[in-house]
């Protein structure tokens, strides 16, 4: 067992377990926002990918609460993931209790909701990420009906444990989903 796994073993290790495109992109969202996050926090961008891309890597196989991600993480560890990576994954998952309490973990919780949400935003929006500025999102968050698998509970807790405005992390999410819009599917106007 290696000590730490690269981005690509992550990728590998959730293209093995997850078919649907639509939780391949929504791994890709959660992993260009934690990303970005990484960077601004001055933390390890490596390890911060690795695991947001794994973060629902076992959910077709795993898909209710009594199995993910908990039963992932001996998958996880098995292939050789450390206990950092391991933890995050459990902790994003609020029926777990884990504490989040370091940035990594923060950060993945906080990206998790609100990349699907922007995401969903990009979808009906002729023009994709470009120009969406939060004041829509915020409104978006306001309809129910609109990306109803999303817990606007979980978007809202997410900014408070990153010491943000929610505007300022709509922000920074929509700008780390923009240069990979195409990956996810959205209209792209460069």
């Amino acid at each position: 067992m290696r000590a730490s796994r690269s981005r690509s073993d992550a990728w590998d290790t959730l293209t093995r377990y997850t078919k649907s495109e639509a939780l391949l992109r929504h791994a890709l969202a959660v992993e260009a926002a934690t990303a970005s996050y990484a960077a601004r926090f001055g933390e390890d961008e490596e390890l911060w990918r690795v695991t947001a891309l794994l973060h629902d890597f076992d959910y077709e196989i795993h898909p209710t609460l009594d199995e993910h991600p908990q039963n992932g993480a001996p998958i996880l560890r098995d292939e050789g993931y450390p206990d950092v990576v391991i933890d995050a994954v459990l902790s994003h998952a609020n029926h777990l209790g884990i504490d989040r309490d370091t940035p990594l973990k923060k950060t993945l919780f906080a990206c998790d909701e609100l990349s699907g949400f922007v995401h969903a935003c990009g979808l009906v929006r002729p023009t994709g990420l470009d120009g969406l500025e939060p004041k829509s999102v915020r409104k978006k968050l306001k309809q129910p009906s609109f990306a109803a698998g999303v817990s606007r509970d979980d978007v809202y807790q997410g900014a408070v444990l990153l010491e943000l405005e929610l505007d300022e992390h709509i922000a920074n999410v929509v700008a780390a989903l923009q240069p990979i819009a195409g990956e996810l599917g959205l209209v792209t106007t460069v």
